[in-house]
Protein backbone atom coordinates (compact mmCIF):
# COMPACT_ATOMS: atom_id res chain seq x y z
CA UNK A 1 0.00 0.00 0.00
CA UNK A 2 1.02 3.62 -0.50
CA UNK A 3 2.36 5.37 2.61
CA UNK A 4 2.56 9.04 3.48
CA UNK A 5 5.74 10.33 5.07
CA UNK A 6 4.95 13.04 7.62
CA UNK A 7 8.54 14.04 8.44
CA UNK A 8 8.86 17.14 6.26
CA UNK A 9 6.51 19.61 4.58
CA UNK A 10 6.61 17.67 1.31
CA UNK A 11 4.52 14.92 2.94
CA UNK A 12 5.49 12.49 0.18
CA UNK A 13 3.09 9.75 -0.88
CA UNK A 14 5.36 6.74 -1.36
CA UNK A 15 4.33 3.69 -3.37
CA UNK A 16 5.62 0.19 -2.47
CA UNK A 17 9.31 -0.14 -3.25
CA UNK A 18 9.67 3.57 -3.91
CA UNK A 19 11.31 6.41 -1.94
CA UNK A 20 10.31 9.95 -1.11
CA UNK A 21 12.03 12.98 -2.58
CA UNK A 22 14.89 12.60 -0.11
CA UNK A 23 15.75 9.25 -1.76
CA UNK A 24 16.35 7.45 1.55
CA UNK A 25 12.92 6.95 3.11
CA UNK A 26 11.55 3.86 1.34
CA UNK A 27 8.25 2.00 1.47
CA UNK A 28 9.35 -1.59 2.21
CA UNK A 29 6.60 -4.15 2.78
CA UNK A 30 4.16 -1.47 3.95
CA UNK A 31 6.62 0.10 6.38
CA UNK A 32 8.52 3.35 5.93
CA UNK A 33 12.23 2.63 6.38
CA UNK A 34 15.14 5.09 6.51
CA UNK A 35 17.57 2.90 4.59
CA UNK A 36 20.70 4.86 5.58
CA UNK A 37 20.17 4.33 9.33
CA UNK A 38 23.54 3.69 10.96
CA UNK A 39 25.32 3.97 7.59
CA UNK A 40 26.96 7.39 7.19
CA UNK A 41 28.68 8.17 3.89
CA UNK A 42 30.85 10.82 5.56
CA UNK A 43 32.54 10.75 8.97
CA UNK A 44 35.07 13.49 9.73
CA UNK A 45 36.62 15.38 12.60
CA UNK A 46 36.18 19.11 11.94
CA UNK A 47 36.91 22.35 13.75
CA UNK A 48 33.57 23.46 15.15
CA UNK A 49 34.06 26.81 13.39
CA UNK A 50 33.63 24.99 10.06
CA UNK A 51 29.92 24.26 10.69
CA UNK A 52 29.91 27.32 11.16
CA UNK A 53 29.26 27.55 14.89
CA UNK A 54 31.21 30.53 16.25
CA UNK A 55 29.59 30.69 19.68
CA UNK A 56 29.88 27.05 20.71
CA UNK A 57 33.04 25.67 22.37
CA UNK A 58 35.43 27.78 20.26
CA UNK A 59 38.62 26.04 19.20
CA UNK A 60 37.20 22.56 19.82
CA UNK A 61 36.75 19.71 17.37
CA UNK A 62 33.44 18.13 16.46
CA UNK A 63 32.71 14.67 15.07
CA UNK A 64 30.72 15.28 11.88
CA UNK A 65 28.41 12.69 10.32
CA UNK A 66 26.19 12.52 7.24
CA UNK A 67 24.27 9.97 5.28
CA UNK A 68 23.16 10.32 1.69
CA UNK A 69 20.00 12.34 1.04
CA UNK A 70 18.23 15.68 1.19
CA UNK A 71 14.62 16.80 0.89
CA UNK A 72 15.57 20.01 -0.92
CA UNK A 73 17.17 20.17 -4.36
CA UNK A 74 19.04 23.45 -4.34
CA UNK A 75 20.50 24.32 -7.74
CA UNK A 76 23.62 25.68 -6.02
CA UNK A 77 24.27 22.76 -3.64
CA UNK A 78 27.93 22.48 -2.66
CA UNK A 79 27.55 18.85 -1.50
CA UNK A 80 25.36 17.62 -4.33
CA UNK A 81 27.49 14.51 -4.88
CA UNK A 82 26.10 13.07 -1.63
CA UNK A 83 22.95 15.10 -0.96
CA UNK A 84 21.37 14.39 -4.36
CA UNK A 85 22.59 10.81 -4.82
CA UNK A 86 20.78 7.51 -4.34
CA UNK A 87 22.00 5.58 -1.29
CA UNK A 88 22.89 2.45 -3.26
CA UNK A 89 25.34 4.42 -5.39
CA UNK A 90 27.73 5.52 -2.65
CA UNK A 91 29.83 3.56 -0.15
CA UNK A 92 28.86 3.91 3.50
CA UNK A 93 30.37 3.02 6.85
CA UNK A 94 28.72 0.96 9.57
CA UNK A 95 28.36 3.27 12.56
CA UNK A 96 25.40 2.49 14.84
CA UNK A 97 24.31 5.29 17.20
CA UNK A 98 25.75 3.50 20.23
CA UNK A 99 29.25 3.66 18.74
CA UNK A 100 29.18 7.41 18.06
CA UNK A 101 30.18 8.63 21.56
CA UNK A 102 33.17 6.29 21.71
CA UNK A 103 34.38 7.47 18.31
CA UNK A 104 33.99 11.10 19.38
CA UNK A 105 36.00 10.44 22.55
CA UNK A 106 38.66 8.59 20.57
CA UNK A 107 39.35 11.76 18.59
CA UNK A 108 38.96 14.14 21.58
CA UNK A 109 35.76 15.69 20.21
CA UNK A 110 33.52 17.46 22.71
CA UNK A 111 30.50 17.34 20.44
CA UNK A 112 28.84 15.57 17.52
CA UNK A 113 27.32 17.24 14.43
CA UNK A 114 24.85 15.92 11.90
CA UNK A 115 25.81 17.90 8.83
CA UNK A 116 26.98 18.02 5.17
CA UNK A 117 23.70 16.76 3.67
CA UNK A 118 20.41 17.10 5.58
CA UNK A 119 20.11 15.55 9.05
CA UNK A 120 16.34 15.85 9.17
CA UNK A 121 15.89 13.23 6.43
CA UNK A 122 17.96 10.64 8.29
CA UNK A 123 15.87 11.65 11.28
CA UNK A 124 15.88 8.40 13.28
CA UNK A 125 19.67 8.12 13.07
CA UNK A 126 20.06 11.76 14.09
CA UNK A 127 17.63 11.36 17.01
CA UNK A 128 19.19 8.16 18.35
CA UNK A 129 22.71 9.51 17.86
CA UNK A 130 21.88 12.72 19.73
CA UNK A 131 20.40 10.72 22.59
CA UNK A 132 23.51 8.54 22.83
CA UNK A 133 25.80 11.57 22.72
CA UNK A 134 23.85 13.34 25.47
CA UNK A 135 23.94 10.24 27.65
CA UNK A 136 27.74 10.27 27.25
CA UNK A 137 28.03 13.95 28.23
CA UNK A 138 28.71 15.25 24.72
CA UNK A 139 27.16 18.27 23.03
CA UNK A 140 25.14 17.82 19.84
CA UNK A 141 24.63 20.04 16.81
CA UNK A 142 22.61 20.14 13.61
CA UNK A 143 23.65 21.86 10.39
CA UNK A 144 20.38 21.96 8.54
CA UNK A 145 18.10 23.74 6.11
CA UNK A 146 15.36 23.38 8.72
CA UNK A 147 12.85 21.87 6.29
CA UNK A 148 10.98 19.65 8.74
CA UNK A 149 7.48 19.50 10.19
CA UNK A 150 7.03 20.95 13.66
CA UNK A 151 6.04 17.77 15.54
CA UNK A 152 9.09 15.65 14.63
CA UNK A 153 11.38 18.60 15.22
CA UNK A 154 9.92 19.13 18.69
CA UNK A 155 10.66 15.46 19.48
CA UNK A 156 14.28 15.93 18.41
CA UNK A 157 14.88 19.34 20.01
CA UNK A 158 15.49 18.20 23.64
CA UNK A 159 18.57 16.29 22.46
CA UNK A 160 20.10 19.13 20.42
CA UNK A 161 22.35 21.77 21.97
CA UNK A 162 23.12 23.92 18.94
CA UNK A 163 22.06 24.35 15.34
CA UNK A 164 23.22 26.32 12.36
CA UNK A 165 20.11 26.71 10.24
CA UNK A 166 20.18 28.01 6.67
CA UNK A 167 17.84 30.88 5.95
CA UNK A 168 18.35 30.95 2.22
CA UNK A 169 16.08 33.88 1.43
CA UNK A 170 13.03 35.74 2.68
CA UNK A 171 11.39 35.07 -0.67
CA UNK A 172 8.95 32.23 -1.16
CA UNK A 173 9.70 32.36 -4.88
CA UNK A 174 13.41 31.77 -4.18
CA UNK A 175 12.63 28.66 -2.13
CA UNK A 176 10.27 27.39 -4.83
CA UNK A 177 12.47 28.08 -7.86
CA UNK A 178 15.96 27.47 -6.46
CA UNK A 179 15.37 24.88 -3.72
CA UNK A 180 12.07 23.18 -4.64
CA UNK A 181 10.76 23.98 -1.18
CA UNK A 182 8.95 26.72 0.70
CA UNK A 183 9.89 29.43 3.19
CA UNK A 184 7.29 29.20 5.95
CA UNK A 185 8.40 25.83 7.40
CA UNK A 186 11.99 27.08 7.72
CA UNK A 187 10.89 30.15 9.65
CA UNK A 188 8.81 27.88 11.87
CA UNK A 189 11.81 25.62 12.56
CA UNK A 190 13.96 28.61 13.47
CA UNK A 191 11.36 29.88 15.93
CA UNK A 192 10.78 26.39 17.36
CA UNK A 193 14.51 25.84 17.86
CA UNK A 194 14.88 29.15 19.65
CA UNK A 195 11.88 28.47 21.88
CA UNK A 196 13.24 25.00 22.72
CA UNK A 197 16.46 26.49 24.08
CA UNK A 198 18.70 25.33 21.23
CA UNK A 199 21.60 27.71 20.58
CA UNK A 200 20.80 28.96 17.06
CA UNK A 201 23.15 30.46 14.50
CA UNK A 202 21.86 31.43 11.04
CA UNK A 203 23.64 31.19 7.69
CA UNK A 204 22.58 33.08 4.59
CA UNK A 205 24.37 32.20 1.35
CA UNK A 206 24.39 35.44 -0.62
CA UNK A 207 23.90 34.70 -4.33
CA UNK A 208 24.39 37.47 -6.92
CA UNK A 209 21.13 38.69 -8.51
CA UNK A 210 18.99 36.18 -6.57
CA UNK A 211 18.96 37.25 -2.91
CA UNK A 212 21.54 40.03 -2.63
CA UNK A 213 19.42 43.17 -2.93
CA UNK A 214 19.48 45.63 -0.05
CA UNK A 215 15.75 45.18 0.50
CA UNK A 216 16.11 41.39 0.70
CA UNK A 217 19.07 41.52 3.06
CA UNK A 218 17.43 44.08 5.30
CA UNK A 219 14.22 42.06 5.49
CA UNK A 220 16.18 38.98 6.54
CA UNK A 221 18.12 40.86 9.21
CA UNK A 222 14.95 42.44 10.58
CA UNK A 223 13.27 39.04 10.80
CA UNK A 224 16.21 37.49 12.66
CA UNK A 225 16.38 40.39 15.12
CA UNK A 226 12.63 40.40 15.76
CA UNK A 227 12.00 36.65 15.95
CA UNK A 228 15.25 35.09 17.14
CA UNK A 229 16.85 37.96 19.03
CA UNK A 230 19.68 40.37 18.33
CA UNK A 231 22.11 37.97 20.03
CA UNK A 232 21.65 35.39 17.24
CA UNK A 233 24.86 35.08 15.18
CA UNK A 234 24.28 35.66 11.48
CA UNK A 235 26.77 34.32 8.94
CA UNK A 236 26.78 35.79 5.43
CA UNK A 237 28.49 33.23 3.22
CA UNK A 238 30.03 33.69 -0.21
CA UNK A 239 28.46 31.80 -3.11
CA UNK A 240 30.69 29.80 -5.44
CA UNK A 241 29.37 28.38 -8.72
CA UNK A 242 28.43 24.71 -8.29
CA UNK A 243 26.09 21.92 -9.40
CA UNK A 244 23.34 23.39 -11.59
CA UNK A 245 24.22 27.02 -10.92
CA UNK A 246 27.51 27.60 -12.68
CA UNK A 247 26.21 30.53 -14.68
CA UNK A 248 26.59 33.06 -11.85
CA UNK A 249 29.86 34.54 -10.56
CA UNK A 250 31.12 34.25 -6.98
CA UNK A 251 29.64 36.80 -4.61
CA UNK A 252 31.67 40.04 -4.67
CA UNK A 253 33.36 40.68 -1.34
CA UNK A 254 31.90 44.17 -1.12
CA UNK A 255 28.38 42.68 -1.30
CA UNK A 256 29.16 40.68 1.83
CA UNK A 257 30.61 43.78 3.51
CA UNK A 258 27.40 45.62 2.69
CA UNK A 259 25.29 42.77 4.08
CA UNK A 260 27.23 42.93 7.34
CA UNK A 261 26.73 46.70 7.56
CA UNK A 262 22.98 46.25 7.06
CA UNK A 263 22.81 43.58 9.77
CA UNK A 264 24.69 45.74 12.24
CA UNK A 265 22.47 48.70 11.41
CA UNK A 266 19.46 46.50 12.21
CA UNK A 267 20.91 45.86 15.67
CA UNK A 268 22.37 42.35 15.35
CA UNK A 269 25.25 41.82 17.77
CA UNK A 270 27.28 39.16 15.98
CA UNK A 271 27.63 39.25 12.20
CA UNK A 272 30.18 37.21 10.27
CA UNK A 273 31.42 36.76 6.70
CA UNK A 274 32.32 33.28 5.46
CA UNK A 275 33.92 31.57 2.45
CA UNK A 276 36.16 34.59 1.84
CA UNK A 277 38.71 36.47 3.92
CA UNK A 278 37.54 39.94 4.96
CA UNK A 279 38.93 42.32 7.60
CA UNK A 280 37.33 41.38 10.93
CA UNK A 281 34.94 39.12 9.03
CA UNK A 282 35.22 36.27 11.52
CA UNK A 283 35.99 38.12 14.76
CA UNK A 284 33.64 38.34 17.72
CA UNK A 285 33.34 41.65 19.58
CA UNK A 286 31.58 42.59 22.79
CA UNK A 287 28.21 44.00 21.81
CA UNK A 288 28.35 46.41 24.74
CA UNK A 289 31.82 48.01 24.56
CA UNK A 290 33.31 46.73 21.30
CA UNK A 291 36.24 44.86 22.84
CA UNK A 292 37.67 42.06 20.70
CA UNK A 293 36.66 38.76 22.32
CA UNK A 294 37.63 36.14 19.74
CA UNK A 295 39.97 36.56 16.80
CA UNK A 296 39.62 33.95 14.05
CA UNK A 297 41.32 33.16 10.79
CA UNK A 298 39.45 30.59 8.75
CA UNK A 299 38.82 27.79 11.26
CA UNK A 300 41.55 28.75 13.71
CA UNK A 301 41.13 30.68 16.96
CA UNK A 302 44.01 33.18 17.09
CA UNK A 303 42.94 34.81 20.35
CA UNK A 304 40.31 34.11 22.99
CA UNK A 305 39.88 36.87 25.56
CA UNK A 306 36.61 35.63 27.08
CA UNK A 307 36.62 35.30 30.85
CA UNK A 308 34.04 32.73 31.91
CA UNK A 309 31.93 33.69 28.90
CA UNK A 310 32.13 37.43 29.54
CA UNK A 311 33.96 40.47 28.17
CA UNK A 312 37.22 41.10 30.08
CA UNK A 313 36.82 44.86 29.75
CA UNK A 314 33.23 45.53 30.82
CA UNK A 315 32.01 42.17 32.17
CA UNK A 316 29.09 41.92 29.75
CA UNK A 317 28.03 38.34 29.05
CA UNK A 318 28.75 37.10 25.55
CA UNK A 319 25.92 34.93 24.26
CA UNK A 320 26.80 31.33 23.42
CA UNK A 321 27.93 27.97 24.81
CA UNK A 322 31.44 28.56 26.03
CA UNK A 323 32.18 25.53 28.22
Amino acid sequence: MTLQCELCPKNCLIAPGQSGECRIRVNIDGRLVAVTYGRPCAVHVDPIEKKPLFHVLPGSTILSLATVGCNLHCKNCQNWEISQEDPENLPAKELPPGDIPGLARQYACQSVAYTYTEPVVFYEYTLDGCRQAHDAGLRTALVTAGYINREPFERLAPYVDAANIDLKSMSGAFYRDICEGSLAPVLSTLETAKAAGIWVEVTNLVIPTLNDSEAELRKLCQWVAANLGRETPLHFSRFHPAYRMKNLPPTPADTLDRAREIARAEGLYYVYIGNVSRPDGENTYCHQCGTLLLARERYTILENKLREGACPACGTKAYGIWQ
